[in-house]
């Protein structure tokens, strides 16, 4: 089941997502900025996203637990999130990873587009990815 997540997820995201501050945590949560997976009462994984501009959802994190990787949980979580994107009325949507990892041909089998990337000082290339919504 993918859902919104609440205050009662905190807990667990707080446990799994190490690139967010607890205080923004709660911050995001209340935005409806997170999604999370889960199957029956098991936790598979989440996605967190914020507004590129203001004005572009831009997903920052799609993780699912490694023992429910490959069975199409990114794939279906991403899909969820493009639709209420779309439910939103947002035309598009963008996403980055860095050069090194192999999220880039998973987003490009979504049919997200390379559109730009960013050079920071001693880190690897942050691809930057765009995807039309129909």
């Amino acid at each position: 089941m993918i859902r919104y997540a609440d205050m009662r997820d905190f807990e667990v995201l707080k446990e799994y997502d190490r690139h967010i501050s607890e205080r923004e945590l709660k911050n995001v949560l209340p935005l409806k900025r997170v999604l999370v997976n889960y199957e029956a009462d098991k936790f598979i994984g989440w996605l967190r996203f914020g507004l590129f501009w203001d004005s572009i959802p831009f997903m920052n994190m799609l993780y699912i637990l490694e023992e429910h990787r490959g069975q199409g949980r990114g794939t279906e979580l991403a899909a969820f999130w493009e639709a209420e994107m779309s439910r939103a009325g947002y035309g598009r949507v963008m996403t980055s990873t860095q050069s090194d990892e192999r999220a880039q041909f998973f987003y490009r089998k979504l049919g997200y587009c390379e559109c730009g990337a960013l050079l920071l000082p001693k880190e690897p290339l942050e691809m930057i990815f765009i995807k039309e919504l129909r």
